[in-house]
Order: C-alpha cells, then sequence, then structure tokens
C-alpha cells in the first residue's frame, strides 16, 4: 500500500517550483497582463502570422530550428505545449492530489518567448486530481482544439498528433517519477505512472504507443529528424532517420 502525502493547493502552485520549467506555471490575473488566451490562439481564425498567436509560434519555431517546412516546426511547437500542459496537470495531480482549473480562456500564453512555454494561469480554482479530470482538462479541453487549429493550417496527420500527445505525456511522467525518486518520493513517483498510464489508455491515446514500465515507444514521427541536426527522439518509431519518404510514418 502506498501512503499519498499531498498539500493543499496553494494560490502561487509553489510545490511546482522544483520540478523545472516544464511544470512550474505562473499564477494570477496581474501576472498575465495583456497576452492572449490559449482559447483564443485555438479559435483565432486570421491568416497572417501576426494576427494568430499560434501561427506565430510555429514561424518562430521554424526559424529557430531552421525547419525545412512549417508542418514539421508546427509539431515540433504542438509537443512541446503539450509536454507544458501534460506536467503542469500531472504534477500538481500528483503533489497535490488536485489540479487547477486549466480551462483555456483561463491561461495565457506568450508565444514569442522562449522554451519551454511560457503560460499564466489567471485563478487558482481546485478540480479533482483523478485521470478522468486530466483527460477533461488536457485532452479534451487543450489538446483537441490545438490539433484541430494545427490542422487547418498544416498538414498534419491526426496518428502524428496523437503520438505527439502520447509522448508529451510519457515524458511528462517520467521526469515527474525521476524528481520524486531522488528526493524520496516513491509516493509521488507511484501516481504519476499510475495516472500517465491509465491516461494512455484513453480512447483519443490509445494506439500511440506502448508503455513498459517509464519507457514509451510511439508508433509515428514528430518529424523532428528533418530539423537540420535533429536526429531521432529516444521515443520515435524509427531505429534510423529515414533516408527518403520523409512523410512515413507520420499518420
Amino acid at each position: 500500500m502506498v501512503l499519498l502525502l499531498f498539500v493543499d493547493l496553494d494560490p502561487g502552485l509553489a510545490a511546482l517550483r522544483p520540478l523545472g520549467g516544464y511544470f512550474g506555471l505562473r499564477t494570477g490575473e496581474a501576472a498575465a497582463g495583456p497576452l492572449p488566451t490559449l482559447a483564443q490562439a485555438y479559435a483565432a481564425a486570421a491568416p497572417d502570422v501576426y494576427g494568430n498567436s499560434l501561427i506565430f509560434r510555429v514561424d518562430k519555431v521554424a526559424n529557430a530550428l531552421r525547419a525545412p517546412e512549417l508542418r514539421v516546426a508546427a509539431s515540433v511547437a504542438h509537443l512541446g505545449l503539450a509536454a507544458r500542459l501534460w506536467s503542469v496537470a500531472l504534477g500538481c495531480a500528483a503533489l497535490y492530489g488536485r489540479v487547477p482549473d486549466l480551462d483555456a480562456r483561463l491561461l495565457r500564453w506568450d508565444a514569442d518567448a522562449a522554451a519551454p512555454d511560457d503560460l499564466w494561469l489567471s485563478d487558482v480554482r481546485p478540480l479533482p486530481g483523478d485521470a478522468p479530470a486530466l483527460a477533461d482538462a488536457v485532452l479534451h479541453g487543450h489538446l483537441e482544439p490545438l490539433s484541430a487549429a494545427l490542422r487547418a493550417h498544416y498538414r498534419l496527420a491526426p496518428g502524428l498528433l496523437r503520438g505527439n500527445a502520447a509522448s508529451a505525456l510519457a515524458g511528462s511522467a517520467r521526469e515527474l517519477g525521476r524528481w520524486a525518486r531522488r528526493h524520496g518520493r516513491t509516493d509521488t513517483a507511484a501516481r504519476a505512472g499510475s495516472l500517465a498510464a491509465e491516461l494512455l489508455a484513453h480512447p483519443l491515446l490509445t494506439g500511440a504507443g506502448t508503455l513498459t514500465g517509464s519507457a514509451f515507444r510511439r508508433r509515428s514521427c514528430c518529424l523532428y529528424y528533418r530539423v537540420p541536426g535533429g536526429g531521432l527522439c529516444g521515443d520515435c518509431c524509427f531505429t534510423r532517420p529515414p533516408r527518403s519518404s520523409p512523410r512515413a510514418p507520420s499518420g
């Protein structure tokens, strides 16, 4: 039997800070300032870079990575934002036993910031910290509309986006588990692993890859190998970068 040691969900989410940049989250309406919300980024229809924060972000990533085409940068941007959202949600669930309401209308995003994505939560409203609540918060609340917005602007296969979402979740759980074990928090490591396994069985993620312990092997490619000097990610479906057919197996 694992004894779960939780703390109260505080307004500043202080328990997340020692975990690193992907897990931390700024809070408070004043800190968020005039930045657009993620809801606005998902819904924006403006085709120009400066009128749409999501397109602006993809363009910024493309320039930073010297990506050969925008869909590669779009995949990398999607993976980065998914990792941030999963890390915040999973970190709160494992450390607090609850998660703040991560409604896209409450989360503001600086699309011009460096990685990891800079997010502000305007108000901390406690919600349950079980797997269904995390699925509602991240999968339904963010990754579905984010994927739809990216598919509307770039040629990204649903399987690639599903693989990104699963890979980001598995990576967040793995990093949280490593931190927890280094600090003698076996309860936190066990809860993170259990939540990740349950979430990877969700209908929106099932079939995206195979989880063995904390190791995950995805069934699609995020296309990062096409970035100059990029190589393969640790959970890639490939064992070596393809020499031809750069689109397969992205879906």
